[in-house]
């Protein structure tokens, strides 16, 4: 690179640059040409090869500036050759292209040592940004984040918005900056969390995720950093908090918005020094986890009321993820769609495709309940649709119906705000519960016996429709029948 200063023309912008040589690597001829002509319209020298085999080649009569490569080539994967590079020419930036559109591979262009990943298709004006970036700076330094799953299992979307979702993502996963992420409720927030957690080095230790909507107020301390034997009533053992239980991992705060002041005081302050104590403890605890938060408010507006420490908020908006809403995604939902009939199918329910026109209905709904609803949605169309595939007519019967639209993982507020009742009640009554590992089952067997006996009266006493709407085999709802000592014959009327 001779150092020279020139202005670049990208997009109709005027950017100050530097001029370099760059080689581009592309199978698609008129890729080729549109990149070369760009690039060399902004001032650079640019060759182009076509295979691993040309790039090897004109790499071995000198290094340009900047690699430009695509993922798939016809005698090779670009990924591979990029983990190489980056290996024996530390110094040398590489800028990926693919068509490959998951987070699977961004993740793995940085693991590769990529500085940067833009998915295809691209806007000249953003490779113009890339490259000049490149330019500037040294090639990232390769992440050792273990083998990657091809095609992502964790995130689903090719669009532009969730791209965006993916480079980010692809960024942080190495290191241990707090992350914050924003976006309405069903949008996805802890599959992001999980994603960041899993592709990062934190990956072997636990991942612990705690709702603070979920929590009464005056337990959330207790919850978070633990409590000692007579810390207060019924506390009658020590308790680990999540803290404590996400050591070496990542610990996920999920509705952060809701936290009371009082907790958002004391969480600063672990924050601050990376240290913590239990409540009614006096020895120093290292707080060694990451911080992933998230929230569906606008903690800037909460922030300008009063309701959320703007010390804070600064503090966890290190990094912030803007999960789009389904509506602005709309070329995902198919995609999303036939993902959800899969799972749907893997638990037991009969497997199910689905025509042009119900995902054409699909994609011009709005989505309130964003990718929730949709899963929602294709779980219901799979446990009662009558035929093998389904079209428009099911799909138009089956919107907005359901109610709030639950998942593994999520619960609606009105049920959130019982069990935290109940909860409650139960540090009081029952404290032996917190204590002695029986929690669990004590509120899944509430829970578990209404759900089944609800479910089989909207059936009919119908038992092979139950399992399906239950998502479990009928030989297993016949298992908890017994169990539990309902009576399939009993009829129940609502109403």
């Amino acid at each position: 690179m001779d150092g020279a200063a020139y202005p670049v023309a990208a997009g109709g912008r005027v950017i100050e640059g530097r001029i370099g040589s760059i080689l581009v690597c592309d199978d698609d001829a008129a890729i080729r040409t549109v990149v070369a002509q760009a690039l060399r319209r902004a001032g650079h020298r640019v060759d182009t090869v076509a295979s691993v085999a040309q790039l090897r080649a004109e790499i071995a009569r000198g290094l340009p500036d900047v690699l430009v490569t695509d993922v798939i080539l016809p005698d090779g994967n670009g990924l591979d050759v990029v983990t190489s590079l980056t290996a024996d020419y530390p110094g040398l930036p590489v800028i990926v292209l693919s068509a490959q559109n998951t987070l699977t591979t961004a993740v793995r262009a940085t693991e590769a040592g990529a500085f940067d990943y833009l998915p295809k298709p691209f806007d000249l004006a953003a490779l113009a940004d890339a490259v000049q970036g490149a330019l500037a700076k040294s090639a990232a330094r390769p992440v050792d984040l273990g083998p990657a799953e091809e095609g992502g299992g964790l995130l689903i979307g090719r669009s532009p918005a969730m791209q965006e979702v993916y480079r980010v993502i692809a960024r942080v996963v190495a290191n241990d900056l707090t992350v914050l992420i924003s976006g309405e409720s069903g949008t996805g927030k802890e599959l992001v969390a999980r994603a960041i957690h899993e592709l990062g080095p934190r990956r072997a230790a636990p991942f612990v995720a705690i709702n603070m909507a979920a929590i009464p107020r005056e337990l959330i301390e207790a919850e978070l950093f633990g409590h000692e034997r007579g810390a207060f009533t019924g506390a009658a053992a020590r308790v680990a908090g999540r803290f404590e239980q996400a050591a070496g991992g990542t610990l996920f705060l999920d509705e952060i918005g809701d936290m009371p002041m009082e907790a958002q005081t004391r969480l600063l302050r672990v924050l601050q020094s990376g240290e913590f104590t239990t409540v009614g403890g006096a020895r120093t605890i290292r707080a060694d986890v990451r911080i992933v938060a998230a929230t569906n408010k606008d903690l800037t507006a909460s922030v300008q009321q009063g309701a959320f420490r703007e010390d804070l908020f600064y503090r966890l908006n290190v990094v912030p993820i803007s999960l789009p809403p389904l509506r602005e995604r709309r070329q995902d939902v198919g995609l999303l769609a036939r993902h959800f009939l899969d799972r749907a199918a893997e638990s037991g329910l009969p497997r199910k495709g689905i025509d042009k026109g119900a995902l054409a209905l699909l994609e011009s709904h709005d989505w309130p309940g964003n990718v929730r609803e949709l899963e929602n949605l294709m779980r219901r169309a799979a446990a009662l649709g009558r035929d093998a595939t389904i079209d428009a007519e099911e799909i138009r019967a089956n919107l907005g119906k359901g109610g709030p639209p639950v998942v593994a993982g999520e619960v609606d507020p009105d049920l959130s705000a019982a069990v935290a009742a109940r909860l409650d009640r139960m540090a009081r009554e029952m404290p032996q519960a917190f204590e002695d590992g029986s929690l669990y089952e004590r509120i899944i067997a509430e829970v578990e016996r209404p759900l089944i006996e609800a479910v089989l009266a909207r059936c009919g006493q119908n038992q092979l429709r139950a399992a399906r709407i239950l998502g479990i085999n009928r030989n297993t709802l016949r298992k908890r029948l017994d169990t539990l000592g309902i009576d399939p014959t009993r009829r129940t009327v609502n109403g």
